[in-house]
């Protein structure tokens, strides 16, 4: 059973990483001038909404974390909306985190946000897709030898290294902003790119 397990997150990971690959090339082969640098915005969207389906497709197909009650439509449409709300509410903090290490607050604000999106579908629609709006459950998760299975570990290192990986990117920015190639989020781009790449291996 285990090792069927492991397989269901070896394919459910293989595929992220090439979701993420496809984001960066397919648009290139019909889009004129499309780069992941030169269009970072336009990539930023398309890569955050790959992922995303991606996430939620598997979520569905794979049922990793199946709860054994069956649930009424009317909660299934709550749930749905609490999911919604605190994505929404992830998007916000994370913008807010990145205007308090140094983004400009009302230029850049498309760059900044947009980057929150990305940052909030590796770590938040990951954990929404997995727990649910349940906080007691995110809890228990990200407690100290919280997870109760290999969905959980890799839901720990996945959102962790998302996180970390924000974070380091800030390392070759002096936090002055008025650089072409910082207000670009280069260095946010290349650092989350060759993460996601690291945390989508098996563990």
């Amino acid at each position: 059973m285990k090792e069927a397990e492991v397989r269901r997150l070896l394919a459910a990971n293989l595929l992220c990483v090439f979701s993420i690959i496809l984001s960066a090339v397919v648009p290139a082969s019909f889009w004129d001038g499309f780069t992941v640098f030169g269009t970072h915005l336009t990539w930023l969207c398309i890569c955050s909404v790959c992922v995303s389906t991606l996430n939620i497709i598997l979520h569905l197909v794979l049922k990793p974390n199946l709860s054994p009650k069956r649930s009424s439509f009317a909660h299934k449409i709550s749930r749905f909306l609490k999911c919604c709300i605190y994505f929404f509410m992830s998007c916000i903090l994370f913008h807010a985190i990145i205007v308090l290490y140094g983004a400009p607050l009302i230029e850049s604000v498309t760059e900044t946000f947009l980057f929150a999106v990305l940052l909030s579908t590796f770590t938040t629609l990951q954990c929404l897709c997995m727990l649910g709006p349940n906080i007691q459950a995110w809890i228990r998760v990200f407690s100290k030898n919280g997870a109760t299975s290999i969905w959980e570990s890799s839901l720990q290192i996945t959102t962790m290294c998302s996180i970390l990986g924000a974070w380091f990117g800030a390392f070759p920015i002096p936090l002055d902003w008025d650089r072409p190639w910082q207000v670009s989020m280069h260095t946010f781009i290349i650092n989350i790119k060759i993460l996601i790449f690291w945390i989508c291996m098996p563990h």
